[in-house]
């Protein structure tokens, strides 16, 4: 029998922290993982460009040293070091971090924390970038987390994490970015009260469009003269105060929004059978299984899925057991719609498999709500 777990996310009224109880551990997620960045073309792309702009802006180079928290398979730590910058990934999940250790990115196989950061620094590994790129929403120590994040970070380093950002999140529906693998939703006030809280300051913020809608949050030590703070951390701060979200009531009613997405996807799917038309799904991202499993959706209604990721082909998606194949097998079947479920990258999948087209295939997304791309 398949183990099923509660999928409630709670915000606290003191905080307004939004977070998920912990039902099953960090160790047991993470220190086997069938995600591999590299396979998003797109994922590798951002990265690069980080890289390039965290050099150009910062002035990295062979006397620095950048740390990754939740390092993956080098998919980013490459780039600085094709720059010739010092690098170190810490990655908890042996199988990805020996596939960055292929690509010669030295790799701790370790979860990040105040005790690792010690003894970083005690090694004289003082980061001058520290970095982590979706990995904050994955902790659930999260004030020992951003104590490592004091201990580690240089006298005048620099810290970045990317997260999805808690008001894009509600604003557009995007609830299947609510899994077990993620225990936090941070606005930003939330995040700039934990960085203050060890020490830290949010010296600057950027909205990116990845994942839905993102947050890059740059930050230093609270005495660090040398970066100046940014008009935009108070125009942030103040668009999410006129937004609600120093408001209970604005998380509450977030639940009859979601109802809403459900049943928009099944109107569509239901007329959809009932013309006789078949669905396929495209992905097998862990977004993807808490849509599938809150609209109770199964082969029912998709009759598979693909991915690119060999570690996910000849397995089946949890709770729904929908089986998962290499995206060849949409050319076998010539579905009449292809349900994207990571919509994030929907560009990007739309140009790999635009062969779809070539016998009427249609493109689907469900988030924000249900709709048929041109």
């Amino acid at each position: 029998m398949e183990p099923r777990f509660p999928l409630t996310a709670y915000v606290c009224s003191r905080c307004l922290l939004v977070q998920l109880p912990e039902f099953e551990s960090a160790e047991a997620i993470f220190s086997d993982y069938a995600y591999f960045s590299s396979y998003s073309d797109s994922w590798v792309a951002h990265a690069k460009r980080y890289a390039e702009a965290m050099i150009e802006r910062f002035g990295f180079d062979a006397s620095s040293l950048v740390v990754e928290i939740a390092s993956n398979d080098g998919y980013l730590l490459q780039h600085f070091q094709a720059r010739g910058v010092p690098v170190l990934g810490i990655e908890p999940a042996a199988n990805v971090a020996a596939a960055a250790e292929k690509k010669g990115i030295p790799s701790r196989v370790e979860f990040f924390g105040s005790d690792l950061a010690r003894r970083l620094v005690a090694e004289g590994a003082r980061a001058d970038l520290l970095l982590g790129n979706n990995v904050f929403a994955h902790v659930p120590p999260l004030n020992d987390f951003v104590a490592g994040l004091e201990i580690a970070l240089a006298r005048r380093g620099v810290i970045t994490l990317e997260f999805p950002h808690l008001v894009r999140l509600m604003a557009e529906n995007q609830f299947d970015t609510i899994y077990h693998e993620h225990y936090s939703y941070y606005s930003f006030r939330v995040v700039e009260r934990l960085f203050r809280d060890h020490g830290l300051r949010v010296f600057d913020v950027e909205e990116l469009p990845t994942h839905g809608g993102s947050l890059r949050v740059y930050g230093c030590h609270d005495g660090d003269s040398t970066k100046v703070t940014s008009d935009r951390v108070a125009a942030l701060a103040a668009r999410e105060e006129a937004a609600g979200f120093g408001r209970l009531e604005t998380y509450l009613g977030f639940e009859e929004q979601v109802r809403e997405t459900k049943r928009k996807f099944w109107e569509f799917a239901i007329a959809a059978k009932r013309a006789g038309k078949q669905i396929v799904g495209y992905g097998a991202p862990a977004k993807g299984n808490t849509f599938l499993n809150y609209c109770g959706a199964g082969t029912d209604v998709l009759d598979y899925t693909v991915d690119r990721s060999p570690a996910k082909h000849g397995k089946y998606l949890p709770g729904t057991r929908i089986p998962i194949h290499e995206p060849a097998k949409i050319l076998e079947t010539r579905p009449d719609y292809v349900l994207i479920l990571p919509w994030n990258i929907q560009e990007e999948i739309m140009a790999q498999t635009a062969a779809i087209r070539d016998w009427g295939g249609r493109f689907v997304v469900a988030i924000p709500e249900t709709r048929i791309l041109d």
